[in-house]
């Protein structure tokens, strides 16, 4: 089997080294002291920010880029027909997929930790890094969003801790090599490569079972599916919640007139003090008592946790707050790509101070939209101005089957103000003209609906 420690200081070149993932394990390889290259079909501030610690990056793909390379790492979304990777297997270079390649980096630390779930992924991570940061640990830490605090995306340290988002698609955290798993929740997602909510939970079952004897399971104990697999698992477990008994619990929350929370701890019955956060909704709380339980665990004081959390100021796209309009209106980006997720924002969205509630939102993927298209149309209540448009299709072609103006429809059948507009310039025109001073424009969605709201602040 291929393994990274064989390749120290050698060639390691990245099919899609743009990614948020993918940018992020090659500079971690960078800082071992290995040689990189990767190609990507648009460069980025990450691909600028490798180029500036020393990697080659191409712009497009072909067979010349992999010259000299001794291991190809590529994406899921890399398909067989990429001249890359055709050249690599004629060349018989080594190949080795992204999720393999972050197993084995999460190998080579004592105490790695894969923050897992349906939603939240992304913001829990990011907190708990936060917090071992502030508490001086030095961890490795990949997160699949930029986050300030850290300086972007990753962040190379030389203690024994490792943190990491770890996905489910395409049962990619099967490969991961966790001491510590977080399982955050548990939903219907990935449809194209899940055939249903039980193949879902028994690949998250799967990862929690790769944990050690001597690790931890830490699960929501108010999702009935985490809560279950807590009872099928060989290790430590520790719980949390808030609605249900759990090991870890918030009581006595109350919110501020931006829906901040302020929250006290309980573990067990004892009082460990007071928590406040700066990012809004009752999912973050649930995030961060994910976190305080894990760095309670790992050794950290409560008043350290208390600290680091009071300053996460949140994620990129994560309930953004990128300004105002010259109407004074202002706009919000926000990552929700799933009915949960969108459920989650808007509700935190109602709770900060406006007039009138706009929603951009385009749609991710052709499947995710199709098989979730009920939960779609009853996932926007509150809105005011709703606007859809074109599905982004990642890595998915069109079939023709399904489509936003199906969804628009559907919607506005409900009673809602739906509107299915599919160019980016005809949308920020109309929301430009038609926005009042104090409305809150939120655009939403996986893809590159942020550039609207960019373009409402020019």
């Amino acid at each position: 089997m291929t393994h990274i420690r064989d390749f120290a200081g050698r060639h390691v070149h990245f099919i899609g080294i743009g990614g948020i993932s993918m940018s992020g394990l090659a500079e971690i390889l960078l800082s071992k002291g290995y040689k990189v290259s990767g190609s990507d079909l648009k460069l980025s501030g990450l691909t600028s920010r490798l180029q500036s610690k020393g990697a080659q990056v191409y712009q497009g793909h072909n067979a010349e880029n992999i010259k000299g390379a001794d291991l190809v790492v590529y994406t899921a979304a890399v398909k067989d027909d990429n001249p890359e990777l055709i050249e690599a297997k004629k060349q018989n270079i080594p190949c080795m997929d992204r999720a393999s390649l972050l197993g084995q980096i999460m190998e080579t630390f004592d105490f790695a930790i894969g923050v897992a779930g349906s939603h939240g992924k992304t913001t829990a991570t990011s907190m708990l890094s936060i917090i071992m940061n502030h508490a001086e640990l030095d961890p490795t830490i990949l997160v699949g969003g930029e986050v300030d605090e850290i300086g972007g995306n990753v962040r190379t340290g030389e203690s024994r801790y490792f943190v990491t988002e770890a996905c489910e698609y395409m049962d990619s955290f099967l490969k991961f090599y966790p001491y510590m798993a977080i399982i955050l929740n548990i939903d219907k997602d990935h449809l194209d490569y899940f055939k249903d909510i039980n193949q879902i939970y028994e690949s998250f079952l799967k990862f929690a079972r790769i944990v050690p004897k001597t690790g931890y399971v830490i699960g929501c104990a108010d999702d009935p599916l985490v809560s279950r697999l807590l009872n099928q698992v060989d290790c430590n477990t520790i719980s949390y919640g808030i609605d249900h008994d759990a090991d870890w619990t918030a009581v006595d929350i109350s919110y501020n007139s931006q829906y901040h929370s302020s929250f006290t701890v309980v573990n067990k019955g004892k009082n460990m003090g007071r928590f406040a956060l700066r990012v809004p909704g009752k999912h973050n709380i649930y995030n961060a008592l994910a976190c305080i339980a894990a760095c309670h665990t790992i050794g950290i004081p409560e008043s350290k946790m208390q600290e680091a959390l009071l300053k996460y100021g949140g994620t990129h796209r994560r309930f953004e707050l990128k300004g105002k309009t010259s109407n004074q209106a202002v706009v919000i980006d926000d990552y929700a790509h799933h009915p949960t997720e969108i459920k989650a924002t808007l509700k935190a969205a109602m709770h900060y101070p406006h007039n009138r509630l706009w929603c951009i939102f385009q749609p991710h993927t052709y499947t995710r939209t199709k098989k979730l298209f009920n939960e779609f149309t009853e996932a926007f209540d509150g809105v005011d101005f709703l606007i859809l448009a074109d599905i982004y299709a990642a890595r998915e072609k069109d079939t023709g089957d399904i489509s936003s103006q199906m969804l628009a429809e559907a919607i506005s059948e409900k009673g809602l103000n739906c509107t299915y507009m599919p160019e980016f310039n005809e949308i920020a025109d109309y929301v430009r003209e038609n926005s009042q001073p104090g409305d809150l424009i939120i655009t939403m969605g996986a893809g590159n609906v942020y550039e609207i709201g960019d373009a409402l602040l020019k």
